[in-house]
């Protein structure tokens, strides 16, 4: 799969430009994912909840979610969406909240796009002593017998977009945590890393709407995305399914002060 350009504040950005699709095109989270989450605490800092995919759970599981959304389009849907839950368009490292003593403050795959030199120190002034940090990643990795998609789908962003590093997903047991960074941090004292790993089928156009939500391709610009797209959309229409199964990787950070 194509990795991410390096600027970080450009790229986290260009969500918020398709705001709408990416309401329709994100897959949802495993329920085992999100039960464990809501166990942490009542009160719940959300960080990046984008169109409120997680935010939406946890408040059905019992959650009292304030979420944090630097995209202006992205926090007006999430409010449609989850009027429970207190959505705030702000900059996370710069916000100042009357009462920063979270349970526990979540990001749902938007972690990376902190500072990487601050962003443990702006989750710390938000919990309260013994709140916890859980932060989720997702990867796409790969399974005996399982969908070659990745492999397939190279030969097409190599043709489109020639500089890309194209990197292929890998198996789930070499994907990578945060163990490292919270424990090196100094701001917690304990830290646990744990695994969910589960499947979604998508149709062509379910997969061409998905990859219209990645960072990479939007900042490719449209003329560029829609060669790549077209490539992929054939790909996957002359497969017998017509389809596209991802096999992913939820890894759960988990970092207690």
């Amino acid at each position: 799969m194509p990795s991410q350009p390096p600027d970080r504040q450009q790229l986290r950005a260009t969500f918020d430009g398709v705001a709408e699709l990416y309401d329709r095109a994100r897959p949802a989270y495993p329920p085992a994912l999100l039960d464990e989450v809501a166990s942490l605490g009542r009160r719940l800092l959300e960080i990046g909840p984008g169109t409120g995919q997680a935010t939406r759970a946890l408040v059905e599981r019992g959650v009292e979610v304030t979420a944090v959304e630097l995209g202006v389009n992205l926090a007006a849907i999430a409010r449609r969406n989850v009027p429970e839950a207190t959505i705030v368009t702000a900059d996370v490292e710069a916000w100042a909240p009357e009462h920063a003593d979270f349970d526990v403050v979540a990001a749902f795959n938007a972690f990376h796009w902190l500072d990487p030199d601050t962003r443990y120190a702006t989750v710390a002034r938000l919990l309260r002593p013994g709140g916890a940090l859980a932060v989720t990643e997702i990867d796409y990795v790969t399974v005996p017998g399982g969908d070659t998609y990745w492999s397939d789908a190279r030969e097409d962003y190599e043709a489109v977009l020639p500089d890309t590093d194209f990197e292929l997903p890998g198996p789930a047991e070499a994907m990578g945590d945060l163990r490292d960074e919270l424990e090196a941090s100094g701001f917690f004292r304990e830290v646990e890393v744990r695994r969910y790993r589960w499947d979604v089928s998508f149709t062509a156009d379910e997969w061409i709407d998905l990859l219209g939500t990645f960072s990479p391709n939007i900042a490719a610009g449209p003329a560029i995305s829609e060669q790549l797209f077209a490539r992929i959309r054939a790909r996957l229409e002359a497969r017998p399914s017509g389809a596209v199964t991802q096999h992913l990787l939820a890894t759960l950070n988990l970092g207690w002060t």
